[in-house]
């Protein structure tokens, strides 16, 4: 009914719309005010798109969704000095003040034009998303947008989005729709999970046997991990971006002012590296298969073993990477690495005994901070999970905590920076109900509400004087579970949408029964016009439905 009502409303109002208020703005702006006169700016095809370079990719990014959304098609035009308003039209207005905060942006709409103020490059992308919502969705001749004044930017600098393409495949112009969901949501950062143990999804020219081997798996698994006994579909499966793909989706990013983080999981998770190359492994006279199943943790050998030829492949490989991805950082993985097969090596066992390595998980430390100096020398700044905090390992690195406050306080304590993705309730591959007739998914239950409501900077780090130390937060997307793009939307949505308020607007903005309300009259709209699935019983679901 809401379906047909919508395209009912498109029908009978292709001549003018009335724009959205700028209240049903996702995330919540900081702060909104009305000026005293109410006359509308009136969009029309006569007007145009005033703009600065060195944006003109962001100002054609705006006129290709403004008719993509009205199908009003502006013109655009090139100045020197967008500080003069006289013609009516939409104005990308840059402020170099140093008093501008990152990200920060001010949007005036009055009767004779629209103006975006903007610092920086992911400023002016915020405002025109802002700009974006408060135009309706159809067909028109004209839109009649309401006086408004918004100034408006983030509680965190990191607020990201994380999607495995190895369980599972998609196609590139899916991951262009996904940057599109982040985009408009305002997240600025986008973790893409290329490597583990059931595939290697990026092209490599110095190791190929990566592409031709490890990028395909014999089969995949039908049904739940935990199933007995587990069954298999026998469909050869698999497949890798090449060099220019990705070059692509980097670029459709950086327009989107999304910044592209590569993960290249190490030095577990690493059985599709050790079926290419069996030398890698702490068993090199074996044969080992691509991942077929999930779960690897201490059931499957996956680790690299610590020998000159590991390390070689390790710079070599992240050289590549390195070369491909402009980002500031680069995620390692170090997470759930099986020590087991490290203890099992005599190699390695003499390995750690030449180094002085007291342990496992100092030799677990000893990978990352080879590959973390590695990038260093190259510019790059590391990222890995929790689990490389078990050891001394150097500050420098950024950890990515997807465990409980306990880990986040432990990583914070020590100096490290803490994006915080904690597993409750920031991981999407979770169910979002306990109906047992649910879409298949790992295990748990991250409602709606438990995102909207969590605090990235949990009490305790603030009683410990940490709160600095958070940088941000992150939702993670795993795909055992999610075999097409339909499943992916509907396991994100809504909830990627509470996340981007939550890491957006600062606690006291908050609301979750005025957060339901624009996600009604804003967010589902925008998954109709996106052709995206979403969990539609996101209210019924909720934190009381949670397991005792």
């Amino acid at each position: 009914m809401k379906r047909l009502f919508f395209i009912y409303c498109i029908l009978f109002t292709s001549f003018y719309s009335i724009a959205q208020n700028a209240n049903t703005i996702i995330p919540k702006p900081a702060f909104i005010s009305y000026p005293q006169s109410t006359d509308p700016f009136v969009l029309d095809s006569k007007q145009s798109i005033f703009y600065e370079m060195p944006f003109e990719p962001q100002a054609v990014y705006l006129q290709e969704n403004i008719a993509k959304q009205t199908g009003i098609l502006l013109n655009l035009k090139k100045t020197l000095n967008t500080n003069s308003l006289s013609a009516t039209g939409i104005y990308l207005v840059s402020n170099n003040s140093l008093n501008h905060p990152a990200e920060k942006y001010e949007l005036n709409i009055n009767k004779q034009n629209i103006q975006i103020e903007y610092h920086d490059l992911r400023g002016l992308v915020n405002g025109i998303q802002s700009l974006l919502q408060l135009m309706p969705i159809g067909q028109f001749n004209s839109v009649k947008i309401s006086p408004v004044h918004i100034e408006d930017q983030p509680r965190f600098t990191y607020r990201g989005m994380h999607l495995d393409v190895v369980r599972h495949l998609f196609p590139l112009n899916y991951i262009k729709k996904y940057i599109d969901y982040l985009a408009f949501h305002k997240f600025n950062t986008f973790h893409w999970h290329l490597t583990d143990d059931q595939g290697w999804r990026i092209e490599m020219e110095a190791y190929p046997k990566l592409n031709t081997i490890g990028s395909y798996r014999n089969e995949t698994l039908i049904g739940h991990f935990k199933d007995s006994p587990a069954q298999y579909d026998g469909i050869r499966y698999g497949g890798f971006y090449t060099k220019a793909e990705i070059k692509e989706i980097v670029q459709y990013a950086a327009i989107r002012a999304i910044t592209v983080i590569p993960e290249i999981d190490i030095p577990g998770h690493s059985r599709a590296a050790i079926a290419a190359y069996p030398e890698l492994s702490t068993k090199p006279d074996t044969n080992w298969n691509v991942a077929t199943t999930w779960g690897m943790y201490n059931r499957q050998n996956n680790v690299l073993a610590p020998k000159p030829a590991t390390f070689r492949f390790l710079e070599k490989v992240f050289d590549e990477v390195v070369s491909l991805f402009p980002s500031p950082y680069i995620h390692v993985g170090g997470d759930e690495c099986s020590k087991i097969w490290w203890k099992q090596d005599p190699a390695t066992q003499a390995f750690m005994k030449e180094k002085g390595l007291k342990n496992e998980t100092a030799l677990q430390t000893y990978f990352i901070e080879f590959i973390a100096k590695h990038l260093k020398s190259k510019g790059k700044q590391t990222i890995g999970w929790h689990e490389i905090n078990e050891g001394d390992l150097d500050t420098s690195t950024i950890v990515m905590n997807w465990g409980t406050e306990k880990q986040a306080i432990e990583a914070a304590s020590k100096g490290f920076k803490v994006i915080n993705t904690p597993g409750k309730p920031f991981y999407f591959d979770h169910y979002q109900s306990q109906d047992p007739k649910d879409s298949l998914a790992i295990h748990g239950y991250n409602p709606l509400e438990a995102v909207y409501n969590y605090n990235p900077i949990p009490i305790a780090v603030i009683q410990r004087g940490l709160s600095n130390k958070i940088i941000g937060g992150q939702a993670n997307v795993w795909t055992e579970y999610m075999g097409n793009e339909k499943k992916v939307d509907y396991m994100i949505f809504p909830r990627m949408t509470a996340l981007s308020e939550t890491l957006w607007s600062m606690p006291e903005k908050k609301n979750y029964t005025d957060f339901l309300k624009r996600l009604e009259l804003n967010a589902i709209p925008r998954y109709q016009y996106w052709n995206s699935s979403w969990f539609k019983d996101f209210t019924k679901w909720d934190i009381s439905k949670s397991p005792k």
